[in-house]
């Protein structure tokens, strides 16, 4: 099975909170843990460019994971990404979108454009 790649993303008007929401992200790439080993493979977090097709989404978050088992693991389990979920919340006007693929799906995509 190939690496999951996810895209998180936000809708967080307010700059401050944006800034808040990517200290978190700093916060869970440092903290994250399964087993007692760090486990996901990449994370990163930025702010969105002000683009009319961002339909509102500020924030988006990459995460990187070595199976399907790990993600679920991240959703269900992970000390660190439930800390970040509890602030997350009070700072989103609505329900992330989250969207997430096999690598061997985007590498299948990606030799069809050639």
């Amino acid at each position: 099975m190939g690496l999951i790649h996810r895209d998180t993303m936000f809708k967080v008007p307010d700059p401050e909170n944006q800034r808040k929401l990517l200290d978190a992200y700093r916060v869970l790439a440092k903290d994250q843990a399964k087993d007692g080993k760090p486990y996901i493979l990449h994370v990163q977090a930025g702010r969105l460019l002000g683009d009319p097709r961002s339909n509102g989404y500020t924030v988006m978050a990459q995460t990187t994971f070595a199976s399907l088992e790990d993600m679920k693991y991240y959703d269900t389990a992970c000390p660190a990404h439930t800390v970040l979920r509890k602030m997350a919340v009070e700072l989103v006007t609505e329900r992330p979108l989250v969207v997430a693929a096999k690598e061997e799906e985007t590498e299948k995509m990606a030799a069809e454009m050639d």
